[in-house]
């Protein structure tokens, strides 16, 4: 198969899974540069040159696609053919958009407040991980694509909580150092 369109699992020589070895990805990733690293072949034709980057484009994406617990989420349900209503927010129940709304207001209340934020993160990194053990059940043991695709849903708000609450904690500290 050709390696500009084969999908990302194949490319890496990996299991279409959820949970995959991080290392293997990694080795693979590393060796596949090696490979097709456009330097290798300054002194080809301008086809052989131009189809290396395309293909060191695309390892670059695959890579990116599958280290993210996340993105390989939905990439693997996209590659199983399981879309969910993965795009309409609005399948989602109203006490989960209720909550969201909650805990972002959690977020803009502790912004000024470094042991606040440290909590909030503490929390959200334990409801990700449990959120993730599951999905990797879903996916990888029950084959429950609709309910894996429902909770990736779901995780597309938490990874943006834990970004906002990131970004605020990082807002504080900078402005601490600044102050300094």
């Amino acid at each position: 198969m050709n390696q500009l369109t084969a999908d990302f699992f194949t490319l890496f020589a990996l299991p279409s899974a959820f949970r995959i070895s991080p290392a293997a990805l990694e080795e693979r990733y590393l060796a596949l540069q090696r490979e097709a690293h456009p330097d290798r072949f300054a002194g080809a034709d301008e086809k052989t040159r131009r189809l290396s980057v395309q293909l060191a484009a695309r390892i670059n994406e695959g890579y990116q696609t599958l280290k993210q617990p996340l993105s390989r989420a939905l990439y693997l349900l996209q590659h199983l053919g399981c879309d969910a209503g993965l795009t309409d927010s609005s399948a989602l129940p109203a006490e989960f958009l209720l909550e969201q709304m909650e805990c972002r207001e959690a977020v803009a209340r502790a912004s000024g407040n470094a042991p606040g934020l440290q909590r909030i993160l503490e929390s959200l990194g334990r409801d990700l991980e449990n959120c993730y053990e599951t999905l990797g059940r879903l996916l990888d043991d029950k084959q429950d694509y609709p309910a894996a695709a429902d909770l990736a849903q779901r995780l597309m708000f938490l990874e943006k909580l834990r970004h906002d609450a990131d970004e605020a904690m990082f807002d504080l500290q900078d402005g601490n150092r600044k102050s300094d």
